[in-house]
């Protein structure tokens, strides 16, 4: 495994649960209501985060190059090779994957069932929190992590005699990974709602899921820097026009 590599995927992604647990837990959750102090909380969410961070990110440095996907700007930091052009390389589809996810996040918030919207209006996720966590943390999960593995579990599982994993399982892998992402962000509006329908479970998961396909893609065909690119620009882009 590339240890260089997995150090560097899990730098960048732990400040985001440290972030998440500090600036967003004490918005999602009634903190009178608690029976731990509110700090011990959020440390324990943090160091659970950051276990996982750290799982997501030895995964995919010991299994991503065996299935056809890369980080190309950290591998290149890891191994002294040229940082600029694999940027160069990421740039211009990270920001259009940003723009498509910023339709994307800005269309999930106007169209929301009413239930939905009256969270909305209780307060949102800090910026800070949003960046470092959703654009970051959540590509180093999901993409880098899980989707990986799932890539190369349907490889060795159907696709053995293959010395790649076909386009279909790569993108099975980008599916079901794009899932997981929309079901990700179910539990945080359960806590700041109580309980929530079925019909909004429904459209908070398929509605994630949307961004985490072009995630996904850009993850494959580009790398983990471009996915975590979109991300992030879409994040900014939505922040500055909506708030």
């Amino acid at each position: 495994m590339n240890w260089k590599l997995a150090f560097l995927v899990a730098l960048i992604a732990i400040p985001g649960p440290v972030a998440i647990s500090w600036l967003a837990l004490p918005l999602l959750i009634d903190i009178e209501s608690l029976t731990i102090p509110l700090q011990t909380l959020q440390i324990a969410t943090a160091l659970q985060s950051i276990v996982l961070v750290v799982l997501a990110s030895g995964i995919g440095a010991l299994l991503s190059a065996k299935v056809g996907l890369r980080a190309p700007v950290l591998s290149a930091l890891a191994s002294g090779g040229d940082v600029r052009a694999a940027i160069g390389l990421q740039l211009l589809p990270g920001v259009i994957g940003g723009f498509l996810g910023a339709a994307v996040i800005i269309g999930f918030y106007e169209f929301a069932p009413s239930e939905l919207a009256v969270l909305q209006e209780r307060g949102s996720i800090p910026f800070a929190a949003r960046i470092l966590y959703g654009g970051v943390t959540e590509e180093v999960l999901i993409r880098w992590g899980l989707m990986t593995i799932l890539v190369w579990a349907g490889w060795r599982t159907l696709q053995r005699a293959r010395a790649v994993p076909s386009d279909a399982i790569v993108w099975l892998g980008i599916g079901i990974s794009a899932l997981v992402f929309g079901v990700s962000h179910v539990p945080s509006v359960v806590a700041g709602m109580g309980g929530v329908s079925g019909m909004v479970v429904a459209y908070i998961t398929f509605g994630n899921a949307i961004f985490g396909i072009v995630a996904g893609y850009l993850f494959w065909r580009y790398g983990l820097e471009a996915a975590i690119t979109a991300h992030v620009l879409a994040h900014v882009i939505a922040y500055a026009i909506r708030g």
